[in-house]
């Protein structure tokens, strides 16, 4: 169904202007996700994600979660669920964590489509589609696994079918929606309910709609939601509510039920929550600016029009307006970012949102030809600077050969032909998604995976899979490294020991403290593998330059006792 125009748009129609978007576009950027099932998981939440999700797949207990053995209080069950079952199929690796979240992600352009299609017409749903697939942050989620890929996609599934109740009142789709919401609680809490009730809630005050607003079907909705989070709700309430002597997360006495429904969300709002960062309120808008290209500039631009123009028409939506994705990622945006604690990521879950603000906003500005002129100019910049670092990382950072330049040539090439072709429709829309995929063929493949290789966890563990070393036979001293993929890569918990005098396994891994302590004990050793390592999610100038990363990286050792 399409809107109606209102007084705000331009008077002539944008139809003839619009780009079409064809399907395999969109085969081309999955086929790229899917590049990313190579790479190893990144300490130190991915892999500690993935070894949890191991060991509940060996155990087969999917109500109550442990981490190394020890009791796990932080994220819900959805992502650790779906991985296990992912290794249970695929076997324990890469493909096995990954490849569901991945799924997830191009499952969630469907949605974003759909819902673009309906507050607008089928030409924003493709754009906006287009939009989130191409943004900085889906390829970092598809590469970086955590929960907010699926969360994102429980998000947008919910607010897709909650829209097309509220055009249809087909039962089915509420009820389907409220599914939704409560699996996205159940992959990271109650922020999944929030920001629905965050878009439809200001929408339909903004239209004085009070008939949604206080329309009984809500109250089925939340049933729906209360009963198919009862089988969490039981594992949380079976392994720590009914075990009040736990020690948990530095205290005892620790509701799991209160911990999932308050704490580990409005807790870090009032402070009653431990984790603090010191992050402030622009903190994840920051964050944004690199994590929303190449399209950033496109949605500030789009949401500061739409708020400008709300204002001016006295805080009342006309008809045709829509208030569900601005209001939905505006108060979204304020809550997580009242948080005490927040990571780069945690915005994510509202980035379709942005993409339907984004598509919306092109549409418009396609047919102001100067404005068009000046956003074509910007971005088009911005994409050539992208394209320009990904050639100083694969012939400097990271020297990935000639052939791999050639394809940069020849792709670069190409992406100048669409710069200068006359007969492209839509070059605002076209420029940035080509340079940004083109950008990531080179980044997952060549920077992310070479990466990875510098992480002491996925070496040593890859290894003693190789060697048949078991885990059992391993401990750490002084690794200097949190070694949260070394668990998952050797499929076994490796444990760590305080001093040398405690050493009763025959293998050791440690760092160059760790050898300089041996080096004072009578202890027989061989040195069976050695290293370099460095904690790749922290990323420095000294390690990225290839003169100086030597003295950026550590040593580690394995050895072995006589």
């Amino acid at each position: 169904m399409r809107t109606e125009k209102v007084s705000w748009l331009p008077e002539t129609e944008y139809d003839f202007i619009m780009p079409k978007i064809p399907f395999w576009i969109f085969i081309i950027i999955g086929l790229l996700y899917f590049t990313a099932l190579r790479v190893d998981t990144m300490d130190v939440d991915a892999s500690q994600y993935a070894e949890i999700s191991r060991e509940m797949m060996r155990s087969g207990d999917y109500l109550h979660i442990y981490d190394r053995g020890a009791e796990y209080l932080d994220k819900p069950p959805m992502l650790f669920w779906l991985s296990a079952l992912g290794m249970r199929i695929f076997g324990v690796g890469n493909i096995g964590y990954k490849l569901p979240s991945v799924l997830f992600a191009i499952w969630s352009l469907f949605p974003t489509y759909r819902l673009g299609k309906r507050l607008y017409d089928d030409a924003t749903g493709r754009m906006a589609a287009l939009i989130l697939a191409s943004c900085q942050g889906m390829f970092l989620m598809t590469n970086d696994i955590r929960c907010d890929t699926l969360l994102m996609a429980w998000v947008i599934t919910a607010m897709w079918l909650i829209q097309e109740w509220a055009h249809s009142r087909k039962i089915m789709y509420l009820l389907g929606g409220a599914a939704a919401i409560a699996c996205g609680m159940m992959t990271k809490g109650p922020i999944a309910l929030m920001v629905p009730v965050f878009g439809f809630g200001t929408h339909w005050l903004l239209q004085r709609n009070w008939k949604n607003i206080f329309n009984p079907a809500h109250l089925l909705a939340i049933v729906v939601i209360a009963l198919l989070l009862i089988p969490m709700s039981v594992g949380l309430y079976q392994q720590f509510d009914m075990h009040p002597e736990k020690h948990v997360n530095g205290a005892i006495g620790v509701s799991g039920l209160r911990f999932f429904y308050w704490s580990q969300s409005f807790g870090r709002i009032t402070g009653e929550s431990p984790w603090n960062n010191g992050a402030g309120i622009d903190f994840l808008l920051l964050n944004m600016l690199w994590s929303f290209l190449p399209w950033i500039f496109l949605f500030m631009t789009g949401l500061i029009t739409n708020c400008i123009v709300l204002v001016r028409q006295r805080l009342r939506l006309q008809q045709g307006q829509e208030w569900i994705t601005t209001g939905g990622f505006i108060l979204a945006y304020l809550a997580l970012g009242s948080s005490a604690y927040q990571l780069p990521h945690y915005i994510f879950v509202a980035f379709p949102l942005a993409a339907i603000i984004t598509a919306r906003y092109i549409a418009v500005s396609m047919e102001n030809i100067r404005l068009n002129k000046v956003l074509l100019y910007s971005h088009g910049t911005i994409s050539f600077l992208l394209l320009a670092v990904i050639l100083l990382i694969i012939s400097y950072v990271f020297p990935a050969g000639n052939m791999v330049i050639l394809l940069w040539i020849v792709l670069t090439v190409v992406w100048v032909f669409l710069v200068f072709s006359k007969n492209l429709t839509g070059k605002l829309l076209w420029l940035p998604a080509a340079a940004i995929i083109i950008v990531n063929i080179f980044f997952t493949n060549f920077f992310y995976a070479p990466l990875l290789q510098y992480q002491v966890g996925s070496q040593v563990g890859r290894y003693m899979q190789q060697q048949h070393i078991a885990a059992s036979d391993v401990v750490s001293y002084k690794a200097d490294d949190p070694l949260n993929a070394m668990h998952f890569y050797a499929e076994g918990v490796i444990s760590g020991i305080d001093t040398l005098a405690s050493l009763q396994k025959p293998y050791l891994l440690t760092s160059g403290r760790g050898m300089e302590d041996l080096l004072k004990t009578n202890l027989k050793y061989e040195v069976v593998r050695t290293g370099s390592f460095y904690k790749v999610s922290e990323l420095t100038p000294e390690f990225l330059n290839p003169k100086t990363r030597a003295t950026a990286m550590k040593q580690y050792y394995l050895l072995r006792f006589r």
